[in-house]
């Protein structure tokens, strides 16, 4: 039997969901009036959410550009190896490349798609040769470089 945990959720949930996805600094107040809950149930929901792992953490938006680090790469990398002990110190590798935001195993005709940030090419460039290809079994990569963000996630790029 599989476990559906999103059908545990009801209707007030999903909605506090959403508007702290969209606005994770509202007031609790500002959320009840958003859900249709008094601060008290809400409040209640919020903390059951937190505890049950749906909720996360909160964290900031911050604006890359404004930091120099508005240079953004998709990085494709093919590993020369894949055993659980390759895939292992790989992961542990890059989990300590600060440039890298995000690192996903992918299914397909690559091993990991990584999101990488810099202040530019030059910069990026530089992580590439030599943080990146030499990281644990990496046998070759492919760069694609962003040219505008039109969509990520809790912001609407303009």
């Amino acid at each position: 039997m599989i476990n559906d945990k999103k059908s545990e959720l009801d209707s007030h949930d999903q909605k506090l969901l959403r508007a702290l996805h969209e606005n994770g600094r509202m007031t609790i107040t500002d959320l009840s009036v958003c859900i249709g809950l008094s601060k008290t149930p809400c409040q209640n929901r919020m903390r059951r959410l937190e505890r049950d792992g749906y909720i996360l953490g909160y964290s900031a938006i911050l604006n890359h550009t404004q930091l120099g680090q508005g240079h953004v790469a998709f990085v494709q990398v093919h590993l020369s190896d894949t055993t659980e002990k390759a895939l292992t110190a790989f992961n542990k590798a890059v989990r300590e490349v600060a440039a890298v935001e995000q690192c996903h195993m992918i299914a397909g005709g690559f091993d990991y798609l990584l999101k990488v940030r810099s202040a530019d090419i030059t910069e990026y460039r530089r992580t590439l040769g030599e943080t990146i290809a030499s990281l644990p079994h990496v046998s070759h990569t492919s760069t694609f470089v962003a040219m505008e963000n039109v969509k990520e996630s809790g912001t609407t790029a303009m």
